[in-house]
């Protein structure tokens, strides 16, 4: 097993690559040895996004970094949709419904939180994904 990483970049760890954009997983147990969340950078390409879609144990922090895109959030009191830009914070409770897509012409870039961690791992299962490896340890 290796030694659980301190300081992280993209290049130090393994990419997740789908038709909709990449993932970069900085933190999670099999990275820093997290014990409570996780943490990775979202690039969407334009016009591409997480279709409607649940974390049935965890709840969820997106943080936009660049790039704008449509926002869903399906609570019990109704269907929020919104446009989101650079700066902004979006909470997803536990289970919730939401989607993410990206509206502009550029890629939208965003800071994932899972907590606790799981979604991470569920995602290197899903059919379709490929992995690029480090770049370096």
């Amino acid at each position: 097993m290796s030694e659980k990483k301190t300081f992280v970049t993209s290049e130090n760890v393994d990419t997740q690559v789908f038709d909709w954009g990449r993932l970069s997983w900085l933190s999670e147990p099999l990275i820093t040895a997290a014990e409570r969340f996780s943490c990775g950078v979202v690039t969407l390409e334009p016009g591409k996004g997480h279709v409607r879609h649940n974390h049935p144990y965890s709840e969820e922090i997106l943080y936009v970094i660049e790039g704008t895109g449509i926002q869903t959030v399906e609570l019990a009191s109704g269907m929020l949709e919104k446009e989101i830009g650079p700066g902004e914070l979006v909470h997803i409770p536990t289970a919730i419904y939401h989607s993410t897509v990206n509206n502009g012409e550029v890629p939208m870039k965003l800071i994932a939180i899972y907590a606790p961690f799981g979604p991470e791992a569920e995602l290197r299962k899903m059919e379709g994904v490929e992995i690029e490896a480090a770049v370096k340890g």
